[in-house]
C-alpha cells in the first residue's frame, strides 16, 4: 500500500508497507519531506555490508578482454545471477513469471545483440521484444551483470506488461569485452549512450533507464549529460560516493594507494579480484551528485525507489536525490534491503507504474 506525504509544491515521496516484512521498523516523514535519516549510519555500519575487502572465496579472477568472470549464482553485491544463455533469436516463456504474476502469461521474442562501444570493445546484451517499438534499457550494478535476479525480475515484468526491454553488460563486466575497473563511472554512461545510440540507429526509442546500485548513479550521470531520455529511474543508488569505499578497501585506503599506487582486492584465499588504482578511486572520488541531479533537465522526470533497510547504500541517500532533483518522485519500500530480496514485486510494480505513465 503506497501512503503519499506529497505536498503541492514538492516532489511525489511514498512509503511502502509490505505484509511480507514482519515487525517493520516505523518511520516517520515531517511534512517537509526533509525526514529524518531512515536508517542511521551507526545501524548500517552495525550490519555486516556486502561491500567487503574479502569477497566470498568462489568469486573468480577479473578477466582480461572478456569482462569480469562472476560467481555461478552470486554476484559480488549479493545480487542472485539468473544466467539463461541466449543464441540468436528465440521465442520463450517469461524467465521470472513466479516473481511477477502481472498479465497473463505469453511468449517473449528475445535476442542476443552485440554493440561496439566507442572504446572498439563489444558490449553484449539481450533485447526482449514484447510488442512495444520503444524499449526500456536496465543497468546492472557494481561487479554485477545483466543476469542479476533484479534485472531479470524487472525484465519479466516490464515485458509482461507489453514492454521491450534490452539489458546488457558494461564493459568489463559479464560477457562484454574490456578489463573490469573501479569506478568507471563515466565510461559506463559512455557504454550506455553507446546503447541508446544504437537503438535509436535502429528506429528504437528509448522510453526509460534504469540501473540498480551503481547502476543508478550512471543513470543519474547520463540524465544530467544528455536529454534523450524522458524517465529515468535509480534504484538503490548511492548519493554520496565517498561512503562506503572504507568499507571496500580498508579505513587507510588513502595512505595506502598514495604510497604503492593501488589497493588490490582479493578473497579470503589472497587471490586477487580486482585492482583498484588511484586513478578509478579519483574516478569515484571527483563525481559530484548534488551538481548531477541539480543539471537534469525539469522535463525529465526522476524516479528513486530504496529500501529503508539497505545495508549496502543507506537510505537517506535517497532523501538526497529527492532533494536536489526538481522533478522527482521517491518511493522507499519498508524492510526492503539493498537486493530486494523479499520486495521484488514492490519494485516492479513501482518501476512498471512509472514506465507506463505519460
Amino acid at each position: 500500500m503506497a501512503v503519499s506525504t506529497s505536498t503541492s509544491t514538492l516532489p511525489l515521496l511514498f512509503l511502502h508497507r509490505s505484509t511480507t516484512s514482519p515487525n517493520p521498523t516505523a518511520l516517520s516523514f515531517p511534512s517537509s519531506l526533509r525526514a529524518c535519516p531512515l536508517r542511521s549510519r551507526a545501524a548500517a555500519a552495525a550490519s555486516p555490508p556486502a561491500e567487503t575487502l574479502d569477497l566470498p572465496s568462489d568469486t573468480p579472477p577479473v578477466g582480461e578482454g572478456t569482462g569480469i568472470p562472476m560467481p555461478s549464482s552470486i554476484g559480488d553485491d549479493g545480487e542472485q545471477l539468473l544466467f539463461g544463455a541466449t543464441a540468436g533469436k528465440e521465442t520463450v516463456p517469461r524467465a521470472c513469471a513466479q516473481l511477477h504474476p502481472f498479465s497473463d502469461s505469453f511468449n517473449v521474442s528475445q535476442e542476443k545483440i552485440v554493440i561496439m562501444n566507442s572504446y572498439g570493445e563489444k558490449l553484449v546484451g539481450v533485447l526482449h521484444e514484447a510488442g512495444s517499438k520503444d524499449i526500456v534499457v536496465l543497468c546492472h550494478g557494481f561487479r554485477s551483470s545483466k543476469e542479476s535476479r533484479t534485472i531479470m525480475g524487472l525484465t519479466d515484468a516490464l515485458t509482461s506488461e507489453k514492454i521491450s526491454v534490452f539489458r546488457f553488460d558494461f564493459s568489463g563486466n559479464g560477457e562484454s569485452e574490456g578489463t573490469f575497473q573501479y569506478g568507471n563511472y563515466y565510461k559506463e554512461v559512455e557504454d550506455l549512450h553507446d546503447v541508446i545510440q544504437h537503438l535509436k540507429d535502429q528506429k528504437r526509442d528509448t522510453r526509460a533507464i534504469a540501473g540498480h546500485s551503481k547502476g543508478g548513479d550512471v543513470v543519474i550521470i547520463y540524465a544530467s549529460m544528455h536529454e534523450d531520455v524522458s524517465r529515468i529511474i535509480n534504484m538503490s543508488g548511492r548519493f554520496d560516493l565517498k561512503r562506503g569505499i572504507a568499507v571496500r578497501l580498508g579505513n587507510d585506503y588513502m595512505e595506502r594507494i598514495n604510497q604503492h599506487g593501488f589497493i588490490d582486492v582479493g578473497q579470503k584465499k589472497g587471490q586477487s579480484i580486482y585492482r583498484v588504482t588511484k586513478e578509478s578511486l579519483m574516478d569515484r572520488l571527483k563525481i559530484d551528485m548534488q551538481s548531477a541531479c541539480m543539471s537534469i533537465d525539469p522535463n525529465c522526470r526522476v524516479l528513486t525507489v530504496h529500501g529503508s533497510d539497505d545495508d549496502v547504500v543507506p537510505s537517506e541517500d535517497a532523501m538526497e536525490f529527492h532533494k536536489y532533483i526538481s522533478n522527482h518522485e521517491l518511493h522507499i519500500i519498508e524492510g526492503a534491503d539493498h537486493r530486494y530480496s523479499s520486495h521484488q514485486l514492490e519494485l516492479a510494480n513501482i518501476v512498471v507504474k512509472f514506465a507506463r505513465s505519460g
